[in-house]
Formats: structure tokens, C-alpha cells, sequence
């Protein structure tokens, strides 16, 4: 794929590149390294993935943290920075609002106290990590990131890698988010329509506990789509991954399939290791910066995760009082400017209190010094009461005192815990067993083991409330809303051997209406895990090609349910009798090259706009999952829209569809398509048939020093056009309306296939590739990759991975 440069760019790009070969890892050869206890080597194969082989696991860690660094350093020192809320400190006033929000939400404060609470193996393998980290930061070989932006990092510490930890939980919970808009959508509409915006209608939900029963509506769906599209038409964000027993495969055994979907950046967020010493052998992604495996194989089990979408985060709203002494000074809302020493510290004689069942308890109160490059200090004050810390302070507008209360603010060491014990698994019952102190994020597991045993586990804890469902925010005086304990281990949602043969989890809905504790409502429309269904079902037997090719399907069930509607519009206009045709043969595939995939995917946000834009107002980019600032990560509202609008288009009449003058849905659907036409005549020309959603739909690989254009070509790669969309199996996540790629897309980085029957036959696709460093031939060598389907073997054999060297390095005392 060709990324267009002018001659400045290309300079640019050739002069980095050199400058970066130049600072590349040692890959080859011998180094002697205080820290080891024996000898260690490291096998690199022709993707660059590290194959590490040690003679105890401290050692094996140890070197993982080194291999990390030898690619991914500046990656970690970014990510360490993240949650420190340091970024000023590199990157001056840009980067402060984000500072502010991690100094408040407290994830390193978190992490500080969780270090003095792991277990001691555990300690030291985060210890022995770091120690390996630090080993390479003394050759001083650094990244050509840290030239540019004119710094030297600090050395590692345990604490780092659990910090990242707790990032990524947040990356995978947003229920706070949710709270909010819902409160902003009673305030708009009442709560009776508020309410009908995510209605979920769990008989028909696709359901991990009973996802066959629930495809009777998928059938329907797809019999009304092929009534319209003709004879033959559509024949053979979140993640997914999914398992099929061995009574449904080529080879007698499971086959498991994962994609994670996370941002696609330059470098990925997963990085690929091979991992032997001790009494481990196992290999699969790791996140730089976290010691040990995170989804991938032990040569027993397989697993891998998709994003549970339970409520694990409630908003409080809080009664606070401020006092001098024993002076009362009144209610007043946080946020205001802390006075200054004559040393330039800010301190405080103002208490703060919070009322709780009715009595005043004193909060917690913090001022944070956030150092700004080229600026001045900025200190911010951090509220906490017993539920949180204080967000408003942060949040835009009159907002009362609202406390965070979450799941992640465990400090018991659980997950760290989880997947040292995962990692030793030899069957499925034991890797349940392992779970059980698993505490954030909150995640669908698939599992499957060399025996033929395939199994599901929601994991993580989920809270228990003792009222209401932490759908708004709650009064945090009354004591009435309080967390009871968490829902117990033997009764989160879990199956073992289903009769069906399969399991199916893409961030759907759980559990049905029976399932007596309450998990979340911020689920993503159902079309993954209906097609991944659809799929498993249309085969007989299924092999390890088929489902690569599952993994790059494009099809999408609710795009099927719209055409079919389309088709059967009455139309006046030739121009759009023409688009209705293009509907009327379409078969629901979001093929990048695709005019009906450019018509369906403006017109689904045209019908958006037209029913809620005077409705929603200021709120309407947010509805469509635009998020509240740079710190949100997750905005649900995006899924609940599309699940939405794939419910009521059912309806021929609703009061939604009325826009003032009782129109009907298919005064609506006339009305969406009118304005499509123009939309991409406008942007796209006249011809119908040079449309194209890739087009308006392009990837790019973003690094965080590609947003400035003269290093765009040099660090970040692209832009692409792709196909699918959110809905789709390869999903890929963004909205239509954003300004230009650099905005970023979500998508699955790795893919990976797991055979039981030979798991050194397991597959793996990492884009754009191992290496962050500049230079390196694993920069970016896995982008072709990733949109064709070229995937490359998952090395665990010795042997093979012998017959795949590209380089050894030994590592010794």
C-alpha cells in the first residue's frame, strides 16, 4: 500500500529511518547483564516475535521486561506517564487536561498501595520485570522519540506496570459516562423517553447463555432481508471470541478465535511473546509495560477475552460542607483555586466534609502539583470522599459534587494474581479455578483445553447494589445506595461443555431476565455475535480456514434488516430508484470498494439526524458515540443508538418517527435517502457507481508524534481504506463525520486462532507490527497483513522456531 508523500516528507522519513537503524535493538550476539541469576537466550523469528528461554521464571521475566524495552520503550514511558498524570512534564500545557483527570481519578495512588499488598513471588516478578527494564535502559540506546521531544526517562518500577494495569480497566469501563448522559437525556426528553432509547428487549437479545434459542430473531431478520435482495443475496467495537468443541471441527478438538478491539496506533498496543522457563511455556500477547501473558496458550489451554461491559462504576452525588476550624463556612461545590504558599506549595486550612446517613465525615483532601513544561506549576486540588474521588471539578457546567466509586480501587493484587495462576493452567477446571481473584476489568472468557473441554466465564467483580441499578447517579448521603459485597464467583455467568458446541461472546447482553443479580446495560448492538453465530451454524464442520475467514467477514445483519426496508421503498426521484437498487442486490457486506455500503452507512447517521438532532440538540455527537473528552475511552451511547434504531425501524409507525408532521418510517427512510443522495453526490460525485465507503472510511496508524505533519510520514502509517464497520466481525470503529483519519480507528491490532488439536499450529496477525522502534523491518511489516488475511504461525516447538530464526541473542550473568 502506497502512503502519498511529498519530498519533504520523504527526506523527513529517510532521515528518521536512519537515525532510528541506528539506536535498533541488539538482537544478536552476547550481553552480560547484572540482574540474570543463569543464562538466557532469545530467539527472534521472522516477525520479530521474541522467543525467550530460561532456566527459572524470574529470569524469564526478567528478560521479557528487557525485550519490551528493546522495542516498546517509549510506548512505555508514554504509558507510565499516562497514568502518573506526568504527560506536561514532556509535552507542556496540551496535554494538561488529561494530567488533571488522572491526578483526580488516582490510578497511580491506586497502584502505590496495590504493590504493598502482592503476594511475594508476585512482587518479585514485577520486580524482576523492571530490573530487566532498567538492564537495557543503562545501554542508553534510547528511542529517537526521546531526542525529538528532548528528555531522559527515569528508571522503572513495579509500580509502573500496575498502574498500566489499572489504565487499561479503565479503558474497558465507561459506565460513569453512561450516568452522565443519562441524566442529560431526562433532563431533555423525560424519563419515559429517555428510557426507550436503550430498551433492551432481552427475549430477543443474542445471549452468551443461550445464543441459539436467541437466533430465531437473527433468522427473521435475514428471511425478510433475502425477500428483498433477491435470490442467493447474503449466502455464505468491543472484541470477539468465540470456541467450538471438537464435535464441530476438522480435527476432533476445539478451535478458538480472538480479536481484541482496540485503538490501531502505531506502535500496537499488544506486543507478541514466546515465554519458556520454570514451569512455564506459554505464548500470546502481552501489554509492554505488564510482565507475563495476557490472552494466547500454555500448550494445555487456550483463552481469550472480550470486553464484559458490567457496571462496575457509580457516580454519587455528595453533600459537602467546607469549615475553618471549628467555623462552619457552608455548602460550596469543589473546584476552587487553592491558595499559595510563600514557598509556592499550595496548602489548606479549609476541611472538607461529607455527609453520610446523617452525619459529617471528613474527606480526604489532596493538592496535586502538575509540573508543565515551559509553564508554570498547575496544582489541583483532589477531593475524596468515602465513595471517590471528586470529578466535578473536571466536568463542564453546573454539576454537583459527584464521587467515583469503582471497582478498580481494589488494592488486594487479585488479577496480578489471576494470571500467574492462569498461566499454569492444564485444563479448563483449573483455569476457572484461577479466575476466581480476577478483579478489573470485567471480562467475557473463552477457554479451551487440549482434553476437548470449551467453557465461558464472566470475570472480574461486579457489584452488588442495594438499590437501584447505578443507571444516574445516586444520592450518596442517604446510605441507600451503597455497594452490598460483590456478586459471588460461583454465581457469575459460566458454561462448561454447552450442548449447542460453540460460545459466542462480541460484548453482548449475558444473561437473561431470570439471572437474579443485576450485570449492566451497556452492552453493543447484537450483530457480532449473531454473525459469528450464523456462521458456526452454516457449517457442518468447521476448519481452522474457515475461521480466518470469520475473522475478516464484513457482513452486518442490521445493515441486511435496513436494505431490505429500502428495497421495498416507493420513490419518485430516478437518482434514488436507483439507490433503492443497489440496496435491492446487496447482500449486508461493508466491502471498503462498496457504493451500497457508502449509501447505507450515511444513511443510517442521516436517519439518526433526522429523528434526534432536533431532539438532542448539543447532545446529538455524543448519542452517536462521540466522547465527553480525552480521557473517556468508552462511549456505549454509540452501540445503544445502533441497537436503537435496528428495533424501531421495525415498527411502520412510532412516535420517534413523528418529526411534526406525523410522518411514518418510511417518510423518514424517504426523507434520510434524499439527503444521502446529496451528501454523496457532494462528496463523491454523481456516479452512483464510483461511491465507495472506503472512500469516506480510512485507517490510519496513528503515533503520538505522527499528529505533528512534518514526523506524520515517518511515524505513523496510512491511511487506508477499509471496510466494515463497528457492527462487523473485522470491525473497524469511527465516525463518518470526523475531519481526516488522524482521529484514530478502533479495530482489532491482533487476531488469533487457536487449534486444540495442535496448538504449534495456532495463528496470530499483530498490525502494524512487533517493533516500535523507527527503522526496524518490524516497524510496520504485518499492515499487508492485516487487511489480506496473512496470517503467520504462532512459534511453540523449539524446533519450529529454530527453522524460523532471524536472530539469537544470549543474555548472561
Amino acid at each position: 500500500m502506497v502512503i502519498e508523500q511529498g519530498p519533504f516528507d520523504w527526506l523527513m522519513k529517510r532521515g528518521m529511518d536512519w537515525l532510528g537503524k541506528g539506536r535498533l535493538a541488539k538482537t544478536s550476539g552476547r550481553l552480560h547483564l547484572p540482574g540474570l541469576q543463569a543464562r538466557v537466550e532469545v530467539i527472534r523469528d521472522r516477525w520479530g516475535v521474541p522467543h525467550i528461554y530460561a532456566e527459572n521464571e524470574l529470569d524469564l521475566f526478567f528478560a521479557q521486561g528487557f525485550v519490551h524495552a528493546q522495542d516498546r520503550f517509549f510506548q512505555m514511558d508514554f504509558q507510565r506517564r499516562l497514568v502518573a498524570g506526568r504527560l506536561s512534564e514532556i509535552f507542556g500545557s496540551v496535554t494538561l487536561v488529561v494530567d488533571r483527570w488522572m491526578r483526580v481519578v488516582g490510578m497511580q495512588r491506586i497502584a502505590e498501595q496495590e504493590i504493598e499488598k502482592l503476594q511475594e513471588d508476585h512482587r518479585q516478578i514485577a520486580e524482576a520485570y523492571s530490573v530487566g527494564i532498567n538492564a537495557w535502559l543503562k545501554f542508553r540506546h534510547l528511542p529517537v522519540e526521546f531526542s525529538l521531544l528532548q528528555y531522559d526517562p527515569e528508571p522503572w518500577r513495579p509500580v509502573d506496570s500496575l498502574g498500566w494495569s489499572k489504565m487499561m480497566a479503565w479503558m474497558l469501563s465507561a459506565n460513569w459516562e453512561s450516568e452522565l448522559m443519562r441524566l442529560e437525556l431526562v433532563d431533555k426528553l423525560g424519563p419515559e423517553q429517555a428510557e426507550q432509547l436503550e430498551l433492551m428487549e432481552e427475549e430477543n437479545w443474542p445471549l452468551v447463555l443461550n445464543l441459539p434459542d436467541a437466533l430465531e430473531l437473527q433468522q427473521n431478520m435475514l428471511r425478510l432481508a433475502r425477500q428483498w435482495t433477491g435470490p442467493g443475496a447474503g449466502e455464505g467495537v468491543g472484541s470477539n471470541n468465540w470456541v467450538v468443541s471438537g464435535a464441530r471441527t476438522s480435527t476432533g478438538k476445539p478451535i478458538l478465535a480472538n480479536d481484541m478491539h482496540m485503538l490501531l496506533s502505531t506502535p500496537a498496543i499488544w506486543y507478541e511473546n514466546h515465554l519458556a522457563g520454570g514451569e512455564l511455556n506459554l505464548t500470546g500477547i502481552s501489554s509492554p509495560g505488564l510482565p507475563m501473558i495476557i490472552s494466547g496458550h500454555n500448550g494445555q489451554v487456550a483463552w481469550g477475552f472480550t470486553a464484559g461491559f458490567a457496571d462496575v462504576q457509580d457516580l454519587y452525588e455528595e453533600h459537602l460542607r467546607f469549615r475553618e476550624g471549628d467555623e462552619a463556612l457552608g455548602d460550596e461545590a469543589p473546584g476552587r483555586e487553592a491558595p499559595a504558599e510563600e514557598d509556592g506549595s499550595v496548602g489548606t486550612k479549609t476541611q472538607v466534609e461529607f455527609e453520610f446517613e446523617g452525619k459529617w465525615y471528613p474527606a480526604e483532601v489532596r493538592q496535586e502539583e502538575i509540573k508543565v513544561r515551559f509553564g508554570a506549576s498547575v496544582f489541583e486540588e483532589v477531593i475524596t470522599t468515602r465513595h471517590g474521588p471528586l470529578l466535578t471539578p473536571l466536568l463542564d457546567g453546573p454539576t454537583p459534587p459527584l464521587a467515583l466509586c469503582w471497582t478498580a480501587a481494589d488494592t488486594s493484587g487479585g488479577t496480578f494474581l489471576a494470571i500467574a495462576r492462569m498461566s499454569r493452567a492444564k485444563n479448563c477446571a483449573e483455569f476457572r479455578e484461577a479466575l476466581r481473584t480476577w478483579n478489573t476489568p470485567v471480562l467475557n472468557t473463552v477457554y479451551a483445553d487440549t482434553e476437548g473441554n470449551i467453557a465461558y466465564s464472566l470475570t472480574g467483580k461486579v457489584p452488588i447494589r442495594r438499590n437501584g441499578e447505578g443507571k444516574l447517579p445516586a444520592p450518596g448521603w442517604s446510605g441507600e445506595y451503597e455497594w452490598a459485597g460483590f456478586i459471588p464467583y460461583e454465581e457469575m455467568p459460566h458454561l462448561y461443555n454447552p450442548p449447542a458446541g460453540y460460545i459466542v461472546t462480541a460484548n453482548n447482553h449475558t444473561v437473561g431476565p431470570d439471572y437474579p443479580y443485576y450485570l449492566g446495560r451497556d452492552y453493543v448492538c447484537s450483530d457480532r455475535a449473531e454473525r459469528i453465530a450464523e456462521l458456526i451454524l452454516s457449517r457442518r464442520v468447521i476448519d481452522p480456514a474457515y475461521v480466518q475467514e470469520m475473522q475478516f467477514d464484513q457482513v452486518s445483519p442490521t445493515a441486511q434488516t435496513i436494505a431490505a426496508l429500502i428495497s421495498r421503498l416507493s420513490v419518485n426521484d430516478p437518482r434514488l430508484a436507483r439507490m433503492v437498487e443497489f440496496m435491492r442486490v446487496w447482500d449486508g457486506r461493508l466491502s471498503a470498494d462498496s457504493p451500497a455500503a457508502a449509501i447505507y452507512e450515511v444513511l443510517v447517521r442521516e436517519l439518526w439526524h433526522a429523528i434526534f438532532e432536533h431532539r438532542l440538540g448539543d447532545l446529538m455527537p455524543r448519542f452517536k458515540g462521540a466522547l465527553l473528552n480525552e480521557v473517556a475511552m468508552n462511549n456505549p451511547w454509540g452501540h445503544h443508538a445502533w441497537e436503537w434504531l435496528r428495533r424501531e425501524l421495525v415498527r411502520s409507525r412510532s412516535p420517534w418517527f413523528d418529526l411534526g408532521g406525523g410522518e411514518t418510517r418510511d417518510d423518514v427512510l424517504r426523507l434520510a435517502l434524499e439527503r444521502t443522495a446529496r451528501f454523496l453526490t457532494e462528496r463523491q460525485g454523481p456516479d452512483i457507481q464510483n461511491w465507495a465507503w472506503g472512500r469516506f472510511h480510512q485507517l490510519k496508524f496513528v503515533h503520538i508524534l505522527g499528529r505533528v505533519k512534518p514526523l506524520e510520514a515517518t511515524f505513523s502509517r496510512g491511511s487506508f481504506p477499509v471496510g466494515g464497520d463497528v457492527n462487523t466481525i473485522w470491525a473497524t470503529a469511527s465516525p463518518i463525520d470526523r475531519a481526516d483519519a488522524d482521529e484514530g480507528m478502533v479495530g482489532p491490532p491482533f487476531r488469533f486462532i487457536a487449534d486444540l488439536s495442535d496448538l504449534n499450529r495456532s495463528l496470530g496477525l499483530l498490525a502494524p507490527g512487533q517493533s516500535g522502534q523507527v527503522g526496524s523491518p518490524h516497524y510496520d511489516d504485518q499492515v499487508d497483513a492485516w487487511f489480506t488475511g496473512g496470517y503467520h504461525p504462532m512459534l511453540y516447538e523449539r524446533e519450529d522456531v529454530l527453522k524460523e530464526q532471524e536472530a539469537c541473542l544470549i543474555l548472561l550473568p
